[in-house]
């Protein structure tokens, strides 16, 4: 474990500002202006770049991740990187934050300072691939991320238990934790759940599944080409910053509890900071590659017995299964519904978010 703040070769920099500013953003069909009805408005990437060209100062979204201590530690041949905050007084109960696909640790920086305040060792890794830490040489899963997580918490950190937070690959990551690692875990969150199969089928969850399938047909493009042929749309993005970023923002557009208006949650300036923590490492490709990876892990065939709370929030795009199916897999002690907040749940609404997590984690830890 070494102290490894954020600090990007300008060389890296320079590369990936000739790319944006070269970039020549194609048509729309014309009745298109403004709609996203066929995916990334074109008209709205186009200002992105521009303000990407003109005006986006990567060193002052660097400044931002480095105001927390980071550090750096090879797990199973993976430099891990991670962010490592310690409680406001000290002797703090740890807890790990994990994030997913198309996010980043960016989500939980506004978090951070408030779960600290509450007596909390904030722990924000960035999986496998993504972002600030190394990459593995070929795809893997959650179950092996939970496995790597158990290392650094306990291992490299010092820990003797903790708890775990996520939605996106964290919920499944956290899952892992719980149901391989029930020895060091003493609770879980969730922020995005699905049904396992394993519940007796009733109205409500034949209901629920008519839903997803039609939220899938809808939306899920994206995972089919990401679990199948992760090389050829990744390989089609890592060199077009542009382009990747019409990928992962017409997600946080479709994703978030924005009304249709993308902008009215996230700026222009997170948007991309979000979008550049995949480029400067060069992890656009690896980032996809957990949806492959998810392939060779094991079922959550059998229930998890840690204490989990689970955060419903509006505009997830993934709906719960009905809570009688969520308890057949989970012991499910906590079931809160949010008032605002999507898919990217501590970066919508940082404040609500910890205040749910942290009371939750106030009566297990």
């Amino acid at each position: 474990m070494t102290p490894a703040p954020i600090a990007i070769p300008q060389a890296t920099l320079d590369r990936i500002h000739v790319r944006v500013a070269d970039a020549v953003i194609g048509y729309a069909p014309d009745d298109d202006a403004g709609a996203w009805q066929y995916g990334v408005d074109a008209r709205w990437l186009a200002g992105l770049r521009d303000h990407w060209r003109d005006r986006y100062d990567w060193r002052s979204a660097e400044a931002r991740f480095n105001e927390w201590p980071s550090f750096e530690a090879e797990i199973d041949g993976v430099a891990i990187h991670f962010i490592h905050a310690r409680a406001v007084g000290g002797d703090g109960y740890p807890l790990l934050l994990t994030h997913g696909w198309p996010g980043s640790v960016l989500e939980f920086l506004a978090v951070i300072p408030l779960l600290v305040t509450q007596g909390y060792d904030v722990i924000v890794p960035s999986l496998p691939g993504y972002g600030f830490s190394g990459r593995p040489s070929r795809p893997i899963g959650p179950t092996r991320t939970a496995a790597m997580w158990r290392t650094l918490m306990i291992d490299v950190l010092g820990y003797r238990r903790f708890g775990a937070q996520g939605g996106d690959w964290g919920s499944m990551v956290t899952r892992a934790l719980a149901r391989d690692h029930c020895d060091v875990v003493g609770a879980i969150h969730l922020n995005m759940m699905s049904a396992s199969g394993r519940a007796p089928v009733t109205p409500e969850l034949t209901a629920y599944y008519a839903r997803v399938a039609e939220l899938m047909a809808r939306e899920g493009a994206y995972a089919a080409e990401h679990r199948t042929k992760p090389q050829t749309i990744g390989l089609a993005l890592a060199d077009s910053p542009i382009g990747f970023a019409g990928w992962v923002i017409e997600k946080c557009r479709s994703w978030s509890d924005c009304d249709g208006d993308v902008e009215s949650i996230f700026s222009k300036d997170a948007l991309i900071t979000n979008v550049m923590t995949y480029l400067v490492g060069g992890n656009v490709q690896a980032g996809i590659w957990m949806y492959r990876g998810m392939a060779g892990d094991p079922p959550f065939d059998r229930r998890i017995e840690v204490p989990t709370g689970f955060a419903e929030y509006p505009a997830e795009f993934m709906p719960p299964p009905p809570r009688d199916a969520m308890a057949v897999d989970l012991n499910l002690v906590r079931w809160t519904k949010m008032a605002k907040g999507g898919h990217f749940a501590a970066w919508e609404q940082p404040a609500p978010f910890a205040d749910e997590v942290g009371s939750f984690f106030n009566e297990w830890r």
